[in-house]
């Protein structure tokens, strides 16, 4: 069994985060409070905290021919889970900052991959290979 992880992210209004988090990803919500929630996030600790202000990129990093989002964060999932999450985010209207797609196909670490943002423009990428040996792969 893997630990679990806790990450605490930026947001700028909770009723978008929980229709987001909520509603489109499906997550169940835990504690919150006037400015914060926690989120399960696939057993971890997820919390979305209300910050002011703008965000953004700190920069891109091209892989594999697209320009990827940093920082960013998500999770590795099984294929079938990947692609209903994919058509999820479609039938919600997410706007991809990379479509899901099979990247480093025939290589060492093939994935399935895809970029997207919350509506407090955090980007996060969610993954699945079909070999999770593959994962750490060189």
């Amino acid at each position: 069994m893997r630990p679990g992880f806790h990450l605490a992210v930026p947001v700028d209004d909770l009723a978008r985060a929980r229709a987001f988090y909520g509603g489109v990803l499906g997550l169940e919500e835990g504690r919150s409070a006037e400015k914060w929630v926690d989120w399960n996030f696939y057993g971890h600790q997820f919390v979305t905290h209300v910050v002011p202000g703008p965000r953004g990129d700190s920069g891109r990093n091209p892989v594999d021919g697209h320009d990827v989002p940093v920082p960013h964060f998500g999770l590795l999932l099984p294929v079938d889970e990947f692609h209903a999450l994919a058509e999820r985010l479609r039938a919600a209207g997410t706007e991809f900052v990379i479509e899901p797609y099979l990247r480093f196909a025939g290589e060492p670490g093939e994935q399935w991959t895809m970029f997207f943002r919350d509506p407090a423009g955090n980007a996060l990428e969610f993954k699945a290979f079909k070999d999770e040996s593959q994962v750490f792969a060189k």
